[in-house]
């Protein structure tokens, strides 16, 4: 099944960033991601489904507590997604702030990556 760039970039924020369940994460980056997918942010560059969910894994151990929202619509252009996001605690959703950049091929998700603010 092919999805549209924009509801690519809130199911990746939403459904896989924020989901806290593993196996419902998996299957959704299943779902969203090429198999050869590559998340590129600043503490590395992570290749495949699995290197990309230990990498959530990782995130969410680091900042328990912490949920992403969207900042603003999704901007696209031929094929490349462009959306801002918070992250934070429920007190302050925007503690920290960036854009994700995803590249999409067939319906999914090829490459992300974060920039953060």
């Amino acid at each position: 099944m092919e999805f549209s760039v924009n509801e690519l970039m809130k199911r990746n924020l939403l459904a896989v960033f924020s989901e806290r369940d593993s196996v419902a994460r998996m299957k959704e980056l299943e779902t969203i991601w090429l198999p050869e997918g590559i998340f590129v942010d600043p503490d590395g560059r992570h290749v495949g489904l699995d290197a990309i969910h230990r990498r959530v894994n990782e995130l969410q151990a680091r900042f328990p507590g912490f949920d992403f929202v969207e900042r603003g619509p999704v901007d696209v252009m031929h094929g490349i997604g462009r959306l801002a996001w918070g992250y934070g605690p429920d007190d302050n959703r925007t503690a920290v702030t960036g854009i994700d950049i995803a590249v999409t091929r067939d319906g999914k998700i090829l490459e992300l990556y974060v920039f953060i603010d």
